[in-house]
């Protein structure tokens, strides 16, 4: 089952029939059991198979409402060994090394909703950073009891030479204007996603692509609920959170994106979520 949020509405898509919903996106996707909520018989308009994907096409948002994003840090051994290398120089090298084995992991605040891209949206980069990347992650939205209840298609845009200088810089790294990018839906399924469930990313320049590569899910040292329990520990999100859960698809140390790159992250079941990179105009 794939929750899309328009402008025109909510449109859910279940066994290739899609339905309508007005209910409002927070109160809808915070409960117990989404699937069996929205899989009920009675409760949405159907509509045109043609009609819905022309809305999903012509008015697509962010799959996200008034959510804070975060994200988890150094889940794998590409991740791990990423990060050393960017900060060998600074001396910071250790940190990432430690956390990777540590039974705490590395989370971080991300994006509030209104920073958040959506597909066919535009991701910046910093015009102070000199090396920056995609980072493809499994994204997680967890309801306001702690539980997961639907996975979308994450983009943490990174800063890579601005993390390396110093350790106490993540924020700055990570945390900007379209920093984040979630997409194109929601994916709620009956059971937990698949664990051989791969991750896809292309990034494009000039019409050609210039990185590929692909990754299973299982090759996360950390399991899902584990993240999300650390998440929750200590803190409250009334209307639940998105969690991205990390990634293992870095590009070479020679590799940094440039303004006018499409980056394309697909996730199985889930979908392509597709962005365009450019330099953030300030107003």
């Amino acid at each position: 089952m794939r929750l899309y949020k328009t402008s025109g509405g909510i449109i859910v898509e279940m066994n290739n029939t899609f339905y309508t919903t007005n209910e409002d996106f927070d109160t809808l996707v915070n409960r117990d059991n989404l699937y069996g909520y929205l899989s009920s018989p009675g409760k949405p308009a159907t509509i045109a198979a043609e009609d819905a994907k022309q809305l999903i096409q012509s008015s697509l948002l962010p799959p996200i409402g008034t959510q804070e994003v975060w994200a988890a840090g150094v889940t794998y051994l590409r991740s791990r060994d990423a990060r050393m290398e960017e900060s060998k120089e600074s001396g910071g090298a250790t940190f990432y090394d430690k956390v990777y084995v540590a039974e705490r992991p590395e989370l971080f605040f991300k994006s509030l909703p209104h920073r958040v891209a959506g597909h066919e949206q535009e991701v910046y980069i910093r015009k102070d950073s000199k090396w920056d990347v995609p980072e493809p992650e499994l994204t997680l939205y967890i309801n306001s009891k702690g539980s997961i209840q639907a996975y979308t298609v994450g983009n943490d845009m990174s800063s890579r030479s601005i993390e390396g200088e110093n350790p106490l810089y993540l924020p700055q790294a990570k945390t900007y204007e379209r920093s984040a990018a979630l997409g194109p839906c929601l994916y709620i399924p009956e059971q937990p996603i698949n664990p051989d469930t791969n991750i896809h990313m292309v990034i494009n320049r000039n019409g050609k692509p210039i990185f590929e590569g692909t990754i299973k899910i299982s090759q996360m040292k950390r399991t899902l609920p584990e993240l999300a329990g650390f998440l929750f520990r200590e803190m409250d999100f009334p209307t639940g959170c998105f969690l991205m859960t990390g990634t293992c698809l870095v590009p070479d140390n020679d590799f940094t994106l440039q303004p006018g790159d499409s980056v394309s992250i697909s996730i199985d079941e889930i979908g392509t979520l597709t962005n365009k990179v450019v330099y953030h105009t300030a107003k």
